[in-house]
Parts: structure tokens; sequence; C-alpha cells
């Protein structure tokens, strides 16, 4: 860790979020600290891999659910690529699986959107110190799974991308509208469903819906 990251001033972050609203107010609650962190902002993951390799980072904030390259293909790319850059996810989802996925990818942190600003700057300074960040209650439930002591749920043996496939079925998205946003052909998506309803065991799209609404994985807007 450098001297700026040890001494948690003069950070250079990164924020990624598709939602430039979002982005907007991060800046203001990190530049609003005081303490002179340098915030660039990205749109997408191509756009942060791209500004990443023109500049170095300390930190970059992720969202988990955005168009094309997602949150945790992004986080195992900056592992891989910018391993001195740490990584903090700021995600809308507060099921743990969202946190276990993301820590596997190599994220340092968990912060949920509705929790943002009382919780980001002490985020930013705990993993910029080279800890690791993550709420209370959230943790416990990540314990849990890690240790086998909790139940895991059915959607925990999918895949990274099929957990997003369904969290946009739940949502209410066609299947069109998910291959464009992922930048995938419908075809793929169509397997990717199939398989989901084959792991899952429900019979019919109406199921499969039905089970990511009850199981709070539905896409919805991120907190403003």
């Amino acid at each position: 860790m450098n001297a700026a990251a040890q001494g948690v001033k003069g950070l250079d972050i990164l924020v990624v979020d598709d939602h430039a609203v979002v982005r907007e107010g991060l800046v203001r609650i990190l530049e609003a600290t005081g303490r002179g962190f340098r915030v660039a902002e990205a749109s997408s993951g191509f756009q942060a891999l791209e500004w990443l390799r023109r500049h170095a980072a300390d930190l970059a904030i992720v969202d988990l659910s955005m168009p094309g390259m997602n949150g945790l293909d992004l986080i195992r790319r900056i592992r891989s690529e910018f391993p001195a850059t740490a990584v903090l996810v700021l995600s809308m989802h507060a099921e743990e699986q969202y946190a276990l996925r993301a820590f596997k990818a190599g994220a340092a942190g968990y912060v949920t959107k509705d929790r943002a600003g009382a919780e980001l700057v002490d985020a930013v300074l705990k993993v910029a110190r080279g800890g690791a960040h993550v709420t209370d209650s959230l943790a416990a439930r990540v314990v849990q799974q890690l240790n086998g002591t909790g139940v895991a749920p059915a959607h925990a043996q999918l895949s990274d991308r099929e957990m997003e496939v369904l969290r946009r079925l739940a949502g209410g998205e066609r299947p069109s509208d998910i291959a464009q946003a992922l930048h995938l052909s419908i075809k793929t998506v169509s397997t990717h469903k199939r398989r989901i309803q084959d792991k899952l065991g429900l019979p019919t799209t109406a199921a499969l819906v039905r089970y990511g609404m009850e199981q709070g994985l539905t896409a919805g807007e991120p907190v403003r």
C-alpha cells in the first residue's frame, strides 16, 4: 500500500456506476470529507479498465449491476490487471449471495446503496488501509454461508451470469431486453434461462419470476 493510502489522504479513487446521478452523489460525498480525495468516474466496466490503463488508482468503487461487463467480471479484471487497486462494492443488493460472490471475486468491502451516505467514507478508509468492510448484519450471514452453518439458498448454485439473468427476469425484463443490456444473443439468454429453471426445479417462467421475487433478487432502480 502506498503512502497516500496509509495516511488515507489524497487517495485516487475511481467510481464505476452506469447511473450518472449515483456517480455524482458519491463524488460529492467523497470530496466533502476534506481529505483531498481525487475522484474520477467511469460509466461502465470497459471504460473503467481503459481509465485504469492510463491512471493509477488506490481504490475503485464498483457497482455490481451494470450492462455489458458486470461488476463481478470487472472486479476480477481489476484484481488481475491492477493488483495495487483495492475494490469496494456499492450495490443495491443486501442479499448475502451477492456479497459472497463479490468477495470471492476479490472485493475488500461491500456497502449497500441504501446505507451509502452513512457508511461509504468509513468503508473507503478501512479498505484503503488494507482492511475489509461489510455491515454487521450482512457479515453474520456471509460467515454462516462460508462456514456451512447457514442454509444456502437454491440459487447459490447458479453461476454469476445466471444470477444476473435471474435477477433481470424476476424484475420483469424481457429476454430481448436482457440480451441487449448484457451484450448477449437472445439464444444465449434463453439458454441461461433454461439452465436456471433446471437447476432450481422451476417448470415455468412464472415460477422463476415468483422465486426471484420471493428471494428479493429482482432488478430494481438503484437508490439515489
